[in-house]
């Protein structure tokens, strides 16, 4: 100690050693992107034979106070697979046996390609090709914590669930599902589905203030419609006494307090330290257990947990007081726990094998351990995905009600939502939601992506499955002179690429509605093909060509009929266009449909100044109530879909009635901007 210095500057000395330095989630994306960045095209040739130690001797070079625990590993794993894709067996080939391979090019290519895999198609394939743990093997996963009984308590869970997968997916039933929760729900069950075990649905209704019966059935409603049924449907409260119970074993061992600090004061990243966190193991259960027995009133006590999340902050409450009836357990309680304690421990308590949620949780993953081990019980392993959001909309609850309370929009299932009641009535089908999940794959990363992606899967997905028809938004009345007797019957394929799927009658007669659109008395230019005076049109399906003969107006010149003569395709000079028709028709009402908002983001106050209610297009939704369709629809049930020839692919409205039908739009049709 000859060379110790009395004076050491202890601010300088703190900052040196990382004293008080944290590192959230978002710098270590950040740093780890930019790494793998300057790796790139090595790490594309060399593949999963690269030495990885390398990333992370540059990561921990960047980011000195950060270590595996905190999720820097699971990260650079998370973004290498985002880069390569899964690993297969040509991956542990090592350079030099390639090397041989491409020598032996004489042979045949059957014989001497390294295989590659297919991209995967289904939500079960992509989650078979997830490198996560196998059940009981907890202890091999990065950051996961290992304490003396840790083995006797993974034996013990291996017993009871047999070596089975268990996920669950735990929404609070506070508000309806959106397009986020869909990935959510697709990767907890796809993933028990694809390894044959079983995914719990767990309402997490801890908070009586904001939660409603009918959230809790239109939640099942929508895993439901997405294809898949729980193994088990829980709820959090189901645990009331034993989280409670959990909560006064936690006190007994000084790893909780009561704590008297308002909730102001314990806003924001750094809250001062409460004054209670040392109080006396009696006292504190005490206070507790008048807590529970309404002896203290709301907002004056919480039970606050003894441990400092990864992010830097101290001490999350684990139990606060709502003097509010719960819909479960009535008046039972007037303490309720908060999800930091109450996640883990349901995990725990149901055996839960891979606790699945998004990447926001992973700093709350340090508390997951921490409160199993601290109560010594089950600890699940929790990965993290990427979370899914939308452009050109808002998901918040707050900001829902306040485009149904303007009259914006009408409900939760209003079509240009992006919740999935919502996406149904439209006529978004769940195939193609599980499509666009599997496209957007199960990495680290953040996904923010327009509705075009999710429209091409929707697009692919009614292409096949939703039978033609036509139908006119806009009529206009046609006359036509026929060298036959009508009306004629006509069958016409339900889907031209394949005719053997099926047929349906069509009737045509002299009298027929197009659309607007597909006439014009003048030829307004070159591009036009359609129906004008000198302009002859040919009809889809009817074997037949018109040519205007004259125009009928009102008075006040507007066009209410058009006179036209018609002769057989075989015998006429081919027109330039074929239009879509209706004869003999049924009057329907035709929903059209664009996006709710005119920006990407409409939450971005440096884009919308103004606030996202100012960004709402006014032309989101038009309504044509005298549209009509083809008599062969009729009888169609709500959520059917059709394509509407030349139009678009459309759905049956719940709006409708047994004396109309409403349809709204779900997608245009890919040609449909090149329609001259």
């Amino acid at each position: 100690m000859d060379h110790t210095e009395e004076n050491v500057d202890i601010k300088n000395f703190e900052t040196a050693s990382g004293v008080g330095i944290s590192v959230s989630p978002e710098e270590i994306e950040k740093v780890v992107e930019k790494i793998i960045a300057s790796h790139k095209e090595e790490l594309l040739e060399k593949r999963y034979t690269f030495n990885m130690g390398i990333l992370m001797a540059a990561a921990r070079s960047e980011l000195p106070w950060t270590d595996g625990n905190n999720g820097l590993m699971e990260e650079v794993v998370f973004k290498i697979l985002d880069l390569l894709g899964p690993k297969d067996s040509s991956n542990n080939q090592k350079a030099a046996k390639t090397k041989v391979k491409e020598k032996k090019k004489e042979a045949t290519s059957s014989e001497t390609e390294i295989p590659k895999e297919e991209e995967p198609r289904t939500i079960t394939s992509m989650m078979k090709r997830l490198n996560f743990h196998k059940p009981g093997e907890n202890y091999k996963t990065d950051g996961y914590v290992i304490t003396p009984n840790t083995m006797n308590l993974l034996k013990k869970h291996l017993e009871e669930t047999k070596g089975q997968v268990r996920t669950r997916f735990p929404p609070e039933p506070n508000g309806i599902l959106h397009i986020g929760h869909a990935k959510a729900v697709n990767i907890n069950f796809g993933y028990a589905e694809a390894h044959g075990g079983l995914c719990i649905l767990r309402y997490d209704d801890t908070n009586p203030e904001k939660e409603e019966e009918k959230y809790f059935n239109e939640i099942l409603e929508m895993v439901r419609w997405l294809g898949y049924e729980p193994a088990m449907i829980s709820h959090s409260s189901d645990y009331f006494d034993q989280l409670y119970e959990y909560a006064c074993n936690l006190i007994k061992k000084d790893l909780a307090y009561v704590c008297h600090q308002k909730q102001e004061e314990l806003k924001g990243f750094n809250p001062p330290p409460s004054p209670w966190r040392n109080r006396p193991v009696e006292e504190s259960l005490q206070l507790f257990q008048d807590m529970k027995n309404g002896k203290i009133g709301e907002g004056e006590a919480t039970l606050r947990m003894k441990v400092t999340l990864e992010e830097g902050k101290q001490d999350p409450v684990a139990y606060r007081i709502k003097f509010l009836p719960h819909h479960r357990t009535g008046n039972k309680w007037c303490i309720y726990p908060t999800y930091d304690f109450t996640h883990c421990l349901c995990d725990s308590i149901e055996n839960i094998t891979h606790s699945l949620c998004t990447k926001e949780f992973q700093s709350r993953r340090s508390s997951y351990y921490w409160l199993c081990n601290a109560l010594d019980i089950y600890c699940p392993v929790q990965w993290e995905y990427g979370r899914l959001n939308m452009n050109y909309t808002v998901i918040s609850k707050r900001k829902i009600l306040k485009l149904i309370s303007e009259g914006i929009i009408r409900d939760w299932d209003d079509p240009r939502l992006f919740t999935l009641t919502a996406l149904r009535r439209r006529g978004v089908p769940a195939e193609a939601i599980q499509k666009f999940c599997v496209e957007l794959g199960v990495t680290g990363a953040q996904s923010i992506v327009d509705p075009q992606m999710l429209e091409a899967h929707v697009r692919d997905v009614l292409n096949n499955t939703a039978p033609r028809t036509m139908a006119i938004v806009e009529p206009l009345k046609v006359r036509i002179s026929l060298p036959c007797k009508t009306p004629i019957v006509i069958d016409v394929p339900d889907f031209p690429a394949d005719p053997s799927r099926g047929h349906h009658k069509v009737t045509f007669s002299d009298v027929i509605y197009i659309d607007q659109s597909d006439f014009r008395e003048i030829l307004p230019n070159n591009q036009y093909k359609r129906l004008t005076i000198g302009q002859p049109v040919g009809l889809r399906h009817a074997g037949y060509v018109i040519s205007v003969t004259e125009v009928i107006k009102d008075g006040n010149n507007q066009i209410i009929e058009v006179q036209t003569i018609g002769t057989p395709v075989a015998v006429s000079k081919r027109p330039k266009a074929f239009i879509h028709w209706v004869s003999e028709p049924v009057t329907c009402e035709v929903r059209l449909y664009e996006r709710l908002f005119n920006h990407k983001n409409p939450e971005d106050a440096k884009e919308v100044p103004g606030g996202f209610i100012t960004d709402c297009n006014p032309n989101s939704l038009q309504c044509f109530k005298n549209a009509m369709v083809d008599k062969y629809v009729i009888g169609a049930k709500v959520y059917d879909k059709f394509q509407f020839e030349r139009v678009g692919f459309f759905s049956v409205d719940p709006d409708s009635t047994p004396d109309k039908l409403v349809f709204n739009q779900t997608v245009s049709l890919k040609e449909d901007a090149g329609k001259e």
